[in-house]
């Protein structure tokens, strides 16, 4: 019986220090995820007046823009995934990792083949572990991301949206993440970045439905566009990354939380298992005292 008692005590010394653990876990994602919130509110104002911009400069451009006009038959297709580096985060990487995977899966159906881009080190796990190809990948930065991060990610892919399909090049980028609605929802959300549709840029800034400014366009409406492009492109994914990272923290947040209150649960269940078994010890040592004195006053009844 003292064996069982020690075997729960040593449980319950151990579940304590796990508490311990995800409770300073708990605490810490909720401080990153309200600054991760922060930095999603801050990034909303530019990534808006920016697509308000391509809106227009697409708009009054004269000639169709390779990135803003879709091949007759696209062949090839590049989807980025964003995961995050850590885990102990619930479904938050399964869930992203399975919507690239359906978005694959939806491209290849129509006969494009696939090239696959991911963030963080759980996607890049997951596809290395099944011998999936990787045409580049990205690590490091997914807590905390800034805007050089999302600059370093859109170079190639942009590159690759440039470039013939007969080079190597693709004609249409994808990217799949965690848009983060409420600390208690995020959502595994896929949007096509390129080649660009108008009717959804201008529903995405506000304009779709309104009178659109009027500009001129120095040196062209061409050259302005080629330069708004790509910091269109950073921008979204940016704030793809910022969504993400949130998201992350959030979903952390309440991994942790779940994981301090079973544990409290399970203390109090190996408490209870605990004082049955000292109940159950004092008993028999009481039961044992008893009988020994019963059977000393029987000894001594005799002898007389």
């Amino acid at each position: 019986m003292g064996a069982q008692l020690r075997v729960y005590k040593r449980r319950i010394r151990s579940v304590t220090a796990t508490k311990k653990i995800t409770k300073a876990m708990e605490m810490i994602a909720a401080s990153r995820v309200v600054k991760a919130q922060r930095k999603v509110t801050a990034s909303t104002p530019y990534a808006t007046e920016l697509t308000r911009a391509v809106t227009a400069v697409a708009t009054g451009a004269n000639d169709k823009h390779p990135l803003t006009t879709e091949a007759e038959s696209p062949v090839r297709a590049a989807v980025l995934l964003l995961t995050s580096d850590r885990g102990l985060a619930g479904a938050f990487n399964a869930n992203a990792i399975k919507g690239a995977e359906k978005l694959t899966e939806k491209l290849q159906g129509e006969g494009k083949e696939v090239d696959t881009y991911i963030v963080g080190r759980r996607g890049i796990a997951h596809y290395n572990f099944r011998e999936r190809k990787i045409a580049a990948e990205w690590t490091g930065f997914t807590d905390a991301p800034e805007y050089s991060d999302a600059k370093q990610i859109a170079a190639p892919l942009i590159e690759a949206i440039e470039k013939d399909t007969a080079e190597g090049g693709v004609d249409e980028l994808h990217i799949v993440y965690t848009e983060f609605v409420s600390m208690m929802t995020q959502e595994a959300v896929g949007s096509r970045l390129l080649p660009l549709s108008l009717d959804q840029v201008a529903e995405e800034a506000g304009t779709q439905d309104g009178i659109r400014p009027l500009y001129d366009f120095e040196p062209s409406a061409e050259d302005v566009l080629d330069a708004l492009l790509p910091r269109y492109v950073e921008s979204r994914i940016y704030n793809a990354l910022l969504q993400s990272a949130a998201s992350k923290h959030a979903a952390t947040r309440r991994a942790m939380k779940s994981a301090t209150d079973n544990a409290g649960d399970l203390i109090t269940s190996l408490t209870r298992l605990a004082n049955a078994a000292r109940q159950a010890e004092i008993t028999q040592e009481i039961s044992e005292i008893v009988g020994g004195s019963a059977a000393l006053a029987d000894a001594n009844a005799g002898s007389d």
